[in-house]
């Protein structure tokens, strides 16, 4: 069994960022009380929309930190399995009958194809690792 993995190249796991996010949102109501404190009221709706948009950005940043792409040959069996967004697809084709398909040369990702299924797989390479990728696949496949 021979199994290739892809993933997010993200700096933050969702713990990291959480701890981080607690701290930033301990600083921002630190900043606001002193500025409460000597009589500024203004300063909660500010905060507010700060820490509103943050927590958006934050949310959306780790709704997408855990993707991956991975690819298993076992056998003549070839599985694709993505998860993106929390939602994850597996789809299996037949080494024998399997094919890669490569667009253009400047695009990012290649299709594995066989009658009637098609996956796009490669979102998360680098350039450099991309046809390396590809040569490695071949000789599974029939």
């Amino acid at each position: 069994m021979k199994i290739w993995k892809m993933r997010r190249n993200c700096a933050l796991t969702p713990s990291q960022l959480l701890k981080f996010y607690i701290a930033l949102v301990c600083l921002s109501l630190t900043v606001a009380t002193g500025f409460l404190l000597v009589g500024v009221k203004m300063i909660l709706i500010f905060t507010a929309i700060e820490l509103t948009a943050v927590t958006a950005g934050f949310l959306i940043y780790c709704r997408h930190a855990l993707d991956y792409e991975e690819i298993e040959i076992s056998g003549t069996r070839l599985l694709v399995r993505k998860f993106i967004a929390y939602k994850e697809s597996v789809t299996e084709f037949n080494t024998r009958w399997v094919k890669l398909s490569h667009l253009e040369e400047h695009q990012k990702v290649f299709f594995v194809e066989q009658t009637g299924q098609r996956v796009e797989v490669g979102q998360f390479l680098r350039r450099e690792q991309f046809k390396s990728l590809i040569a490695e696949l071949k000789p599974y496949l029939g």
